[in-house]
Parts: C-alpha cells; structure tokens; sequence
C-alpha cells in the first residue's frame, strides 16, 4: 500500500507535458484556384484574414509561451493575428516553410498535367525518383520540418505550449516525422484546412509524443466549399 502511494506520489510530481500546436495558414486567391504556391510568397486574401483573425482569438486562449512562423507571407500575416492577440513577437524560420515545387509552382493540376504530362504522371503517383526541377522530395521536406519542430519543443518549459505556423503539405509530412511515423503515412492523412490546427503533446518531461487532435478549425460561415490542398 506505501509503495503504492508513493508511486502515485511520484506520478504527481512529474512534470507536465509541452504542446506544440501545428496551424496552418489561411486561404489565399492560389488557394482558391487550386495553384500550387510552393514558396512563392503569396499573401492572404480577404477570406484568409478573417481565418486567421478568428482562430488567433480562439488560439489565444492557450496562453502560448512562444511562436514560430514560416517566413513566407501567408504564413507570417496569419502569424502576426496571433502576436496581436498574445503580445508575443514571433520566430521566423525558413524551415517551416512549404514544399519547393518547382515546375509546378503558379499551375493548377490541369495545366501541370498539359504542360508537363510525364512529369504530372510521376507527380501522381508519387514516384520520388522523378524529380520535378527545383522541387523538395518528401525526405528532404520531412528532415527540415521535424528538426524545426524539436527545437521549437525544446524551447518550452514544462507544461506550456507553443504555436507553429506552417503550410498544408509540409505540416503533413513534418507532422509524421515528428512523431516517428513512416513518411507514406502522411498519405493518409486528411489536407488541412486552411487555418486548421493539429496539436501534438508530450507525455510528461521528455516524454513520448502523443497527436492529441488533428484538422481542428473555426468555419462558422469562413467556407466557401471544400478546400484544396495543393502546397
């Protein structure tokens, strides 16, 4: 009976676990019209700024301790709602960017597939050999993406979280590597919406990680239909 109690006792005292809270950004005019943005710096349309004004207030209520954004333009404008509603200046970090895309950039699925049919075939089938000119395989976009987010996780003390303002694709196979997951798993994970969050949790100080909830989102009358994910 004592020894049970003291391990219960022990239980108790051990530190809470951190959270990192995964976001991406919110919708932009590519967005809409379904063309692949890669890095080309695009900003939020009107939509997007409602988005990202709604969730920072809902977010906010987390009483994050830091964060972090990409540097590209939807990302940081959906970040600095974020920093007006916390008070907290945001890091900016060019890993936490989406998929470079290469020929793809600027082009729907259908032109892609018009101007570039052998490479939209290998696209679609997800060969990794064909490299697309310019373009981030999977590994490299994972590597980048889940060292990003171990620093950021790193840099909480116990039991705080921390927000990650990322994009669509790279969330996805950044998501499966921080957990330790093989990469084609992210394949089966739903797009999320734009300014939709995933939250992973530690399970006490340095501790497993858990994903606790995935494609979470405000859209009282934000939608205007289905969303695309297209990085």
């Amino acid at each position: 009976m004592i020894g049970e109690l003291r391990a219960q006792d022990a239980l108790a005292a051990e530190p809470p676990g951190r959270r990192l809270v995964l976001l991406r950004h919110g919708r932009t005019a590519w967005n809409e019209a379904g063309r692949a943005q890669g890095q080309a710096d695009i900003e939020l349309d009107d939509l997007g700024h409602r988005q990202a004004e709604a969730v920072a207030s809902h977010l906010a209520a987390l009483e994050p301790a830091a964060l972090w954004t990409s540097d590209l333009a939807r990302a940081r404008q959906t970040c600095s709602y974020l920093e007006k509603e916390t008070g907290l200046s945001a890091v900016h970090d060019e890993r936490l960017r989406e998929f470079s895309v290469g020929q793809r950039q600027g082009l729907t699925a259908a032109e892609f597939a018009e101007r570039f049919p052998h490479e939209h075939a290998a696209w679609v089938s997800g060969d990794e050999n064909l490299r697309l000119p310019g373009a981030e395989t999977t590994v490299e976009v994972a590597e980048r993406m889940t060292a990003a987010l171990h620093d950021c996780l790193a840099a909480l003390e116990p039991g705080r979280a921390g927000i990650v303002v990322t994009h669509g694709a790279a969330l996805k196979v950044g998501l499966a590597g921080f957990l330790g997951w093989p990469l084609d798993a992210a394949d089966s994970l739903q797009g999320v919406h734009n300014c939709g969050w995933a939250v992973v949790t530690e399970l006490g100080d340095g501790g497993r990680l858990r994903l606790s909830s995935y494609n979470e989102s405000l859209r009282p009358g934000l939608a205007t239909g289905p969303e695309r994910l297209v990085p």
